[in-house]
């Protein structure tokens, strides 16, 4: 993901008491935000999220081949094939 390369991380405490300074370096690229030590949140600006997102879009049309070989869990889809009544397969009278 082509996120802004320049991370800053900050504590849970840090980022309560100045939480002014943490949007400003999320101007710059992602804030990670820890607690107890471990990285738990991240903030980001609003243009950076929208780029992200974007990014996570599927095309507006995709051929069935490429759908069905897109293996993410999130790309899964149900497919009924459609009954065909009218469709007779007797063979032909030649009388």
């Amino acid at each position: 993901m082509n996120i802004s390369t320049k991370a800053t991380t900050m504590s849970s405490r840090e980022f309560n008491q100045d939480t002014a300074l943490a949007k400003r370096a999320a101007r710059n690229g992602p804030v990670i935000i820890t607690d107890r030590g471990r990285p738990s949140h991240v903030l980001m600006s609003i243009e950076e999220y929208e780029k992200l997102k974007a990014q996570g879009k599927p095309e507006k049309h995709r051929s069935l081949a490429d759908a069905i070989a897109d293996d993410r869990p999130e790309a899964d889809f149900d497919f009924e094939i459609p009954e065909l009544k009218a469709l007779s397969l007797r063979p032909p009278e030649l009388d």
